[in-house]
């Protein structure tokens, strides 16, 4: 008895009937796990169920708890707290109230609800939310800064002014340059505002802005436009000159400079610049050049059948030419671009002329003695009437031939005399026809011609004409026309014009056109 209590007592081997009681107890324990598992597995999936499209346990938006809400509900709430938002912005001395949507705020209600309610919907993000504590989500805000800005700029009061840049112009009056003084303006830097509303708007909560109203200097102040009046005067003051052709110099005067110049804001808008007007400049050294040249003029010498001199029309005269003038222009450029002085000088080129001989026309008589003696030979060569008449068709410029000692008009072409010479009535004395190498300029077939510039009616030297025929002047008021009034011709008697027969004169006028050169001699 003693040996098997023993052995109980020390740890032996239990007996079949203990290990069948714990096998017992650990199904009961696994059968009670398994239903408690069923029940909880079946309240979490209710317990999602009610969450599926809406915001999860927990869910914050503008710091109201929104879980459970839809995206709809979410989004009005959004929408209204939005549109409930007052901004106080004080501008100087005055304070406005505006909404978010007046500062060009946009809040993306929609979104905002949609980020909401955007999270997964498993039993583990639920459990995991729903003790977690808030999970806020941020209103979706857009700012448009440059809308800001504009509305910024809008708060400057009316009555103050914007700035205005300083100018020089140019005082004809006085001929000097002025400086027209710049003045400040008011306005404000519209980044404080933009800031503000970037930083305060997404909380969709009213707030306050203190927008200050500054002083604004103009870009171009008023000491910087002294200096650039400074600066022309040094520019002036530059003695400038160009030495023409014939010895005599042409000054380039201060005043023409100013002429030339400009001062404008550069193209920053910040500083001004003078400039210059370089074709005008080129313009009046062309004119000093044509000033300073002298034109060709060939001499013309009438000859006769043995080629003697018997008249002299015109005389020649050796032309002149400017070979530098643009040179000369783009110097006087640099020098008005700069502060140096101009020495400028033309440089010439001597032109030859040449002497043309012509035909010395034959008198009428001598015509009219041609004209029998052909009548009696005949003509020996045979041939076309047109063939004759290329032959004898003279070629070259027309040209109108006055001479003012034998009292007669003769039309040329080339060196050939094709009409005349025909008697005319030149100027008598006090009145006498200018001489000189001149161009037809201006023609009417009837005009009243009068004096009346000169002598009022009722003078004794006044006269009027009228319906003068086929008038071509060619110098001033002196030309060519019909004298139906004169019974002859070959003296002197006139105003100064040439006066012809009405015949003689419609076929000047018919030949003759805008451009015809014209010499009077002795």
């Amino acid at each position: 008895m003693t040996n098997v209590t023993e052995q109980a007592a020390m740890g032996g081997p239990s007996r079949p009937s203990d290990r069948r009681g714990r096998r017992r107890a650990l199904i009961i324990l696994g059968a009670i796990i398994a239903v408690l598992a069923v029940v909880l597995t079946s309240g979490a999936l209710a317990y999602a169920k009610q969450y599926e499209g809406k915001a999860l346990p927990g869910t914050t938006v503008l710091g109201q708890d929104v879980s459970g809400k839809t995206p709809e509900q979410i989004a009005a709430l959004v929408a209204e707290q939005a549109k409930s938002v007052t901004v106080t912005v004080t501008a100087g001395d005055q304070e406005r109230e505006v909404s978010l949507a007046d500062l060009g705020v946009s809040v993306d209600a929609d979104a905002t609800a949609q980020a909401a309610v955007d999270a997964e919907e498993s039993f583990g993000d639920i459990i995991s939310s729903t003790w977690s504590g808030e999970n806020p989500v941020d209103p979706v805000v857009t700012v448009d800064e440059a809308a800001v800005a504009d509305f910024a700029t809008g708060l400057i009061p009316e009555d103050r002014t914007q700035p205005v840049d300083a100018g020089v112009t140019f005082d004809e009056d006085a001929q000097s340059w002025k400086v027209v003084p710049g003045t400040k303006g008011q306005g404000m830097d519209p980044q404080v505002l933009v800031d503000s509303v970037t930083q305060k708007a997404p909380s969709l909560e009213d707030f306050s802005v203190e927008q200050p109203v500054e002083e604004i200097a103009p870009a171009i102040t008023t000491a910087e436009a002294e200096e650039t009046v400074g600066a022309l005067s040094s520019l002036l003051e530059q003695p400038m000159s160009i030495e023409g052709a014939d010895g005599e110099t042409h000054e380039v005067s201060p005043e023409r400079r100013s002429g030339w110049l400009a001062v404008t804001p550069d193209d920053s808008g910040k500083a001004l610049t003078i400039s210059v007007d370089e074709d005008a400049v080129r313009e009046w050294v062309s004119a000093q050049a044509d000033q300073d040249s002298v034109e060709v003029k060939d001499g013309i010498e009438q000859v006769d059948e043995k080629g003697e001199v018997v008249k002299v029309v015109a005389e020649k005269q050796d032309g002149l030419k400017i070979t530098n003038a643009d040179a000369v222009a783009e110097e006087l450029i640099a020098a008005l671009n700069g502060t140096t002085p101009l020495e400028a000088a033309f440089e010439t080129k001597t032109v030859k002329a040449e002497v043309e001989e012509v035909d010395a026309p034959s008198t009428d008589d001598e015509k009219d003695a041609d004209k029998k003696d052909s009548e009696k030979k005949g003509t020996e060569e045979k041939g076309t009437e047109e063939e004759s008449e290329q032959a004898a068709e003279p070629t070259g410029e027309k040209w109108i031939d006055v001479d003012l000692t034998n009292k007669t008009v003769t039309a040329y072409v080339g060196d050939t005399p094709v009409w005349g010479p025909r008697s005319m009535v030149d100027g008598k004395e006090g009145n006498e026809t200018p001489t000189g190498t001149y161009e037809i300029y201006l023609r009417y077939d009837q005009q009243d011609m009068t004096n009346a510039a000169y002598y009022p009616e009722g003078h004794p030297k006044y006269y009027l004409t009228e319906d003068v025929p086929w008038v071509q002047y060619f110098h001033n008021g002196y030309g060519f026309h019909g004298a139906p009034w004169r019974s002859s011709f070959g003296y002197s008697g006139s105003h100064g014009c040439i006066n012809m027969p009405v015949s003689d004169a419609k076929w000047l006028y018919d030949w003759a056109s805008m451009g015809t050169r014209v010499e009077v001699h002795t």
